[in-house]
C-alpha cells in the first residue's frame, strides 16, 4: 500500500471513530437521568419564614383537653383550620397552615420504662399527615418528653421527619428530672440538649435536600430554656421561640413583649387558647403585636 493511501485510510478511520463517539455521547445524553426538581413545601417554595406566616391547631385525639386539633375527625379539623387561618392571610405574606400533633405526651404515671410519657401510634400520625396534606398544611410533631429527652424522642420520629412537610415542636414545660412528676412541677431543658436535637435535624434536612423545616420551642417562663443565649441557629431550620401560656389579653401581650425584646436570631410565635384565655384575641389584635408573630397556634 502506498503511503498516501495508508494516510487516507487512517484519516477515514479517525472520522468514523469520532463520529461514533459523538453518537455515543448523544445517546448518553438522551438516556441520562434528569436532575430531580427541588422538593417544595405545601403551596410552593422551599422557605417557610420569613416568606410565610404559619397558623396552626394544636392537640391530640386522645382527649378534648389536649387541644382543638383532636376535636372531631382530622379532616374536620383541617377545614376548621383553614377558616381560622384565613384572616391572617396577607398579599405580602401568605399563610401556611399547620397541624401540631402531640407525638409524645407527658403522663402522670411512670409507665413500664419509668419515663412518664406515652408515644402516639404511627397510625394516628399517618392519619393526621394525610389530613394535613389535603389542606396543603404542614404537620408539626410535638414532644412532651417526661423523663426521656428531646434528642432521643426526635430521632425516634425520623421516618416522619424525613418527609418534606413535617416539622418539630419541643415543649420544655414537660421535660422533668429525678423525682419530679409531670404536671406537679414546671419543667425545663438545657440549651445543650436543644442544640443537639436541632443539629441532628438540620443534618437530616441537608442530607436529604429537604425544604426548610419549622422547629417550635414553647416557653412561658424565661428559664424554661436554660442558657437560652447559647441556642444555635440552623441553616435548614426555621426556629421559633413561642410565647405560650393562657390568660387575659394584657398578660399575654406583656409576656410576648418580654420574650421578644432585645436582639434575637430566632423567629417569634404566639399561642392562643380557645377555652382558657380570658377574651380570646382576634387575628387583628394578634397581628398588631410588635413584632407581628411569624407563628400563631391555637389550642
Amino acid at each position: 500500500m502506498r503511503p498516501a493511501s495508508a494516510l487516507l485510510l487512517v484519516s477515514a478511520a479517525l472520522l468514523v471513530a469520532c463520529g461514533g463517539d459523538d453518537k455515543s455521547r448523544q445517546a448518553q445524553k438522551a438516556t441520562a437521568t434528569p436532575t430531580p426538581e427541588p422538593i417544595e413545601l405545601p403551596g410552593g417554595g422551599r422557605t417557610i419564614i420569613p416568606g410565610k406566616r404559619v397558623v396552626g391547631f394544636y392537640g391530640h385525639p386522645a382527649a378534648r383537653a389536649l387541644g382543638i386539633l383532636g376535636i372531631g375527625k382530622p379532616d374536620l379539623a383541617g377545614r376548621r383550620l383553614l377558616r381560622q387561618a384565613k384572616p391572617y392571610e396577607r398579599k405580602t405574606r401568605p399563610v401556611l397552615p399547620a397541624m401540631e400533633l402531640l407525638a409524645t405526651i407527658a403522663t402522670a404515671a411512670p409507665g413500664e420504662d419509668g419515663k412518664y410519657r406515652s408515644r402516639t401510634e404511627d397510625k394516628v400520625i399517618r392519619r393526621y399527615l394525610k389530613a394535613a396534606r389535603k389542606v396543603k398544611a404542614i404537620l408539626i410533631l410535638d414532644i412532651q418528653p417526661g423523663k426521656a429527652d428531646f434528642f432521643s424522642e426526635t430521632v425516634r420520629l425520623k421516618k416522619w421527619l424525613k418527609e418534606p412537610d413535617v416539622g418539630l415542636a419541643l415543649d420544655p414545660e414537660w421535660r422533668i428530672y429525678g423525682s419530679e412528676i409531670p404536671g406537679k412541677v414546671i419543667g425545663s431543658v438545657s440549651s445543650r440538649e436543644v442544640n443537639a436535637t436541632t443539629a441532628w435535624l438540620d443534618q437530616l434536612v441537608q442530607r436529604r435536600k429537604l425544604p426548610q423545616k419549622l422547629v417550635v420551642i414553647h416557653q412561658f417562663t424565661n428559664d424554661m430554656v436554660r442558657n437560652k443565649a447559647k441556642l444555635q441557629d440552623r441553616k435548614g431550620l426555621a426556629i421559633v421561640l413561642n410565647a405560650d401560656g393562657f390568660g387575659g389579653r394584657a398578660v399575654k401581650e406583656s409576656k410576648y413583649s418580654a420574650f421578644t425584646k432585645g436582639p434575637t436570631k430566632f423567629h417569634d410565635g404566639f399561642k392562643l387558647f380557645y377555652e382558657e384565655d380570658v377574651g380570646l384575641m382576634t387575628p387583628k389584635q394578634v397581628l398588631r403585636l410588635k413584632p407581628p408573630p411569624d407563628f400563631v397556634v391555637y389550642e
